[in-house]
């Protein structure tokens, strides 16, 4: 699994097995990888928990490989060695797993990447927003105050006696 989005980027993640027995437990983890074989049949439970941040969304990416690849060939465990097309065919296909591997990890950085963009997009343009308000009020502010300079202003006098 791997924490694509929100505040530090990290989940606290659980596994149990059918009867309850916690195979795996981890907190405040960002990613992380776990391999086991299964004991027995049946469901099999796992929890992503952000209970020490509910105030920050959090989007995770998780993954399950289950068993082993069929073979190419219904002979590749065979006693005799492969052909030179199929000893090809096995490396190509290994080969296009590891790039699968590293498009999946790309999409990954390229998802948590569009997100502090989009999160920063927003914050420019509230700055922005709050920047032009302040403009527009210091201006008008300004307006009136050279106003006031040049408006006549009535005053009174009054004559001490004479």
């Amino acid at each position: 699994f791997q924490v694509i989005t929100g505040g530090h980027y990290d989940v606290d993640c659980r596994l149990e097995d059918p009867d309850g027995i916690v195979l795996y437990k981890e907190m405040k983890k960002q990613y992380d990888s776990f391999t086991f074989t299964a004991s027995r049949n049946g469901t099999y439970k796992f929890c992503f928990s952000n209970e020490f941040s509910t105030f920050t969304h959090k989007t995770v990416y998780f993954d399950f490989q289950v068993g082993e690849d069929p073979p190419l060939f219904p002979s590749e465990n065979r006693v005799t060695a492969l052909t030179q097309m199929e000893s090809a065919c096995v490396s190509i296909h290994e080969a296009l797993k590891s790039v699968i591997d590293y498009q999946t990890h790309f999409r990954l950085r390229e998802a948590q990447g569009r997100s502090r963009a989009e999160d920063l997009n927003t914050r420019v343009a509230y700055w922005s927003i709050g920047e032009a308000v302040i403009l527009l009020v210091v201006s008008i502010g300004q307006v009136f105050l050279l106003k006031s300079f040049f408006s006549d202003k009535r005053t009174t006098t009054t004559r001490v006696g004479s």
